[in-house]
């Protein structure tokens, strides 16, 4: 286990504190709906005690499975509320990616919207769970049938369900020490279930922008009468990125403004701002912003977006070129870098002007760090590259992976350290240059993606018999996902190499049908040989540049 409590209250402490005291401010906007602290508290209430009257109990998992909606939020309220674990499903896994996740999690229940219901029925069916795994149903797009052993998500928190629960008291004190579940990807591909204390990670999105200060509780805040944020995550709260801007936010009082759709709608997103007056927009780089800056491009008198005081992103890449262009946009607009993940949340940069503008760098510190192989700390110029380590508030580890655990959250020097696998390097001024990640993840539009777990499906492919999946650098989505191919059968042609009877569509479906939308490769690139070592290595470097070479314009 990494680190000691922080002692920080949880977000169900802070959500319910905010809810007794002023249960009028707005909590929740999603098209129409519009969620006051008091509803929301009420509703998450009437889930909560729906839950426990299924057996869940402090400790049990709740995976949750929705598009960012209130009832997103809501699930992980009564969650925290029972002293359950949330637990975060990325809604574009297909039933065998699920099936893991749930039976990796040890869920005990799971909240979903109605468009995924078969691939939950096909995941509950192909792992063959046996314990019991409650099944709660959210109405969205009206696709979904509700099975008979499933629970209609609206009867748990309606008007008669709230009331029923209005007396009751869940049997666990909310408390900082109550888990958070943040599944991410794996260095063999499969997710892992990074898992943080609640008041920890409070406390380490404070500190993300005031370094070495201790947040006020949700009662002081109230009491002072601090004007709120209203924030607008357009990234999945799936994800970290959307979901911890959403958490910190509650806690103090804001309101949370979402669009219920799977993927990025740029106009919605602007219409939204201008209607809900949001002063900070979270995305995640170039692959939300450069659609965001084409809808202003298009329609520039279109919105008033005076109120909009900041934008943050995390996760992907955000080009200089791009930042530029939304502040002509935007002037006096604040752009914000954050440089974390789920395993740590580490520091950001700001630009306001296009001079402020440049590639991201985060300046090294006690909290921010590069480890050497030698398990020393790197120093400003000694030219020395290691890897990335975040100090602080830190998660206690990985569930059910003690190795892993071990590796990337260790001491140093006598301080607990974060240590993911980002390799890097401190520059004379300070400056930490980042080098990538110490594996062959591929990062495409903000998710992970392992080539171990690619290159397996394409292996279960007849007319595929040997592939290395790597990512190349492409303008929008930071990297894309691209296959090079050992085919069956080889043949050459006019110089060039071609899979005989390989068919790029029939390898392309084999793909989705096993694998989320976002793994696939984009491209597949077909060699007579990989060129693989005598010992089976790869050459990732050479293949990545064969990769380039076949899908430049």
């Amino acid at each position: 286990m990494a680190g000691e409590s922080s002692g920080q209250e949880s977000f169900a402490q802070a959500w319910s504190t905010v809810a007794a005291l002023a249960p009028e401010r707005p909590a929740i906007v999603c098209g129409q709906r519009h969620l006051t602290f008091g509803d929301f508290a009420a509703r998450a209430g009437a889930l909560a005690r729906s839950l426990h009257d299924d057996g869940l109990r402090a400790g049990d998992k709740v995976a949750i499975e929705l598009v960012n909606s209130p009832e997103y939020l809501e699930a992980f309220f009564a969650a925290q509320l029972l002293g359950c674990v949330p637990v975060n499903v990325n809604y574009r896994y297909v039933d065998n990616e699920l099936a893991y996740l749930l039976d990796n999690s040890d869920a005990a229940a799971i909240v979903y919207h109605d468009e995924f219901a078969e691939t939950v029925a096909a995941a509950i069916e192909a792992r063959a769970i046996e314990r019991p795994l409650a099944r709660y149903q959210v109405a969205h797009d009206g696709k979904g049938v509700l099975a008979r052993e499933v629970r209609d998500y609206d009867d748990a928190v309606t008007s008669a369900s709230i009331e029923a629960a209005s007396g009751w008291l869940p049997p666990h004190v909310p408390g900082g020490d109550d888990l958070v579940f943040i599944y991410t990807g794996g260095t063999t591909g499969a997710p892992k279930a990074v898992m943080w204390r609640s008041g920890d990670l409070a406390l380490a999105l404070w500190q993300m922008a005031r370094p070495g200060t201790q947040p006020p509780s949700a009662r002081t805040t109230i009491e002072r009468g601090r004007a709120a944020a209203t924030v607008l995550p357009a990234c999945p709260l799936m994800h970290g990125t959307g979901l911890f801007i959403a958490l910190s936010t509650l806690s103090g009082g804001g309101t949370v403004v979402l669009i219920d759709a799977p993927r990025l709608d740029p106009v919605a997103v602007w219409d939204a701002i201008a209607r809900e007056g949001v002063r900070v927009l979270t995305i995640v780089g170039d692959a939300f912003a450069r659609p965001l800056l084409d809808a202003l491009d298009s329609e520039r008198d279109r919105w008033d977006l005076s109120g909009l005081s900041a934008i943050t992103s995390s996760g992907v890449t955000w080009s200089p070129e791009t930042k530029r262009a939304l502040l002509a946009h935007l002037p006096g607009i604040t752009l914000i870098d954050s440089l974390g993940a789920s395993e740590g949340l580490m520091t950001r940069n700001e630009a306001r002007t296009s001079e402020d503008v440049r590639p991201a760098g985060f300046a090294a510190s006690d909290r921010l760090v590069v480890v050497a192989d030698d398990g020393t700390l790197c120093e400003p110029g000694d030219g020395r590259i290691g890897l990335l380590g975040v100090g602080g508030p830190i998660p206690i580890g990985y569930y059910k992976d003690p190795e892993k655990t071990a590796a990337t959250f260790r001491s140093v020097g006598g301080r607990h350290y974060s240590i993911p696998g980002d390799y890097a390097r401190i520059e004379p001024d300070g400056i930490v240059t980042l080098l990538g990640r110490g594996s062959a993840c591929i990062n495409t539009g903000g998710e992970k993606v392992y080539p171990e777990e690619v290159e397996l499906v394409l292996r279960s492919h007849p007319s595929v018999s040997d592939c290395v999946v790597v990512g190349v650098v492409d303008e929008r989505w930071g990297e894309m996902v691209v296959a090079l191919i050992e085919a069956s059968s080889p043949t050459r042609a006019n110089g060039s190499v071609e899979g005989q009877g390989f068919d790029d569509a029939a390898v392309a479906a084999h793909c989705r049908d096993r694998l989320a939308a976002y793994k696939c490769p984009k491209r597949f690139v077909v060699l007579e040989s990989l060129g693989r070592s005598p010992a089976g290595k790869a050459d990732y470097a050479y293949l990545r540049r064969l990769a380039t070479e076949a899908v430049e314009p």
